[in-house]
């Protein structure tokens, strides 16, 4: 039997990617009706030809991403509804700030009321979320022991594939309006090698330098590697397999800053597990490159929003 070359595979994952959108868009169309199922209330007591004009408020302070999902949602439920935004996405609001204003069929307004905010409300709070850790990011520069990353101007805020199943392309993108980096959006994006990888291919007679090697003579030119390393003494193995990025992975601020001494730049340096608010300035202090944050997307408190009718 011929063995699957790299070309195989990946015909294999775009007819396969094919056959997924056409499932997923056959799903849509039949769940759409659940998304925007005909409001009751509405129905029994607001005439259909009844027009009227509502704004979109903050109640608390935040960063704004998601005003085009807004409006979409109101388009979906009727094309004619006119949506005005009066911020851009990444733009800084204050509570009792207006943020849009809409008019249109009542009915279809209060009908895709509530999926319009809890777009909205949860693309700000993960864009507010992400501004605060960036700005705790930048606050390294001011202590004592500062260094500075060697790959990017400063040290990046990235997010993780823990995103709401469905949601992640909102999500990353509302990680973007917040000033910081996506991470890989899906498996096939970069070679991340973990240690049950590592473990499956040690099984093998196979090290960690040897698999980096044997991982790329089977991806393509263009892929990133990332290995993830529990401890110090893994670094010489990684780097002499050539990783593109090295990931340490719960380690103690000591143990970090170590780390990016005995990396020196021959790869992307990333820091993950138990990143706090508090913590990422000592971090970012360490000289890393990027520092992963799961809890953007999967910790995240909306921002409250409401519609208030004029």
């Amino acid at each position: 039997m011929r063995r699957e070359t790299n070309n195989d595979r990946q015909q294999r994952l775009f007819v396969t990617g094919l056959l997924i959108s056409a499932v997923v868009g056959a799903l849509i169309g039949l769940l759409w009706p659940l998304w925007f199922p005909a409001d009751s209330a509405c129905e029994t007591t607001i005439p259909a030809e009844v027009h009227g004009t509502a704004r979109l408020v903050s109640r608390q302070e935040g960063v704004m991403s998601g005003i085009a999902v807004f409006e979409a949602a109101f388009a979906a439920q009727n094309p004619t509804i006119r949506v005005l935004a009066t911020i851009k996405d990444g733009e800084r609001f204050e509570a009792g700030q207006t943020l849009a204003e809409v008019e249109g069929s009542v009915r279809d307004l209060l009908t895709a009321e509530r999926v319009a905010l809890n777009f909205a409300q949860r693309m700000c709070g993960i864009a507010t979320m992400t501004a605060a850790f960036v700005k705790a990011a930048d606050e390294a520069v001011e202590t004592t022991d500062y260094r500075k990353p060697r790959t990017y101007a400063r040290t990046r805020i990235v997010d993780t594939r823990k995103t709401t199943p469905g949601l992640r392309p909102f999500e990353k993108y509302a990680v973007t309006c917040g000033g910081g980096h996506n991470h890989r959006y899906g498996l096939s994006d970069a070679v991340m090698v973990k240690d049950n990888h590592l473990a499956a291919l040690a099984e093998q007679g196979i090290d960690m330098a040897g698999a980096i090697r044997h991982i790329r003579e089977q991806v393509g030119h263009t892929t990133h590697i990332e290995v993830e390393v529990d401890r110090l003494e893994q670094i010489k193995a990684a780097l002499e397999g050539g990783a593109d990025t090295i990931m340490l992975d719960n380690f103690s601020l000591e143990d970090t800053r170590k780390g990016v001494d005995l990396i020196a730049g021959n790869a992307i340096v990333e820091a993950s597990g138990n990143m706090t608010l508090e913590r990422i300035p000592q971090v970012a202090a360490t000289g890393v490159d990027v520092i992963s944050v799961g809890a953007l997307t999967h910790s995240v408190s909306s921002i409250d929003l409401g519609l208030d009718w004029n």
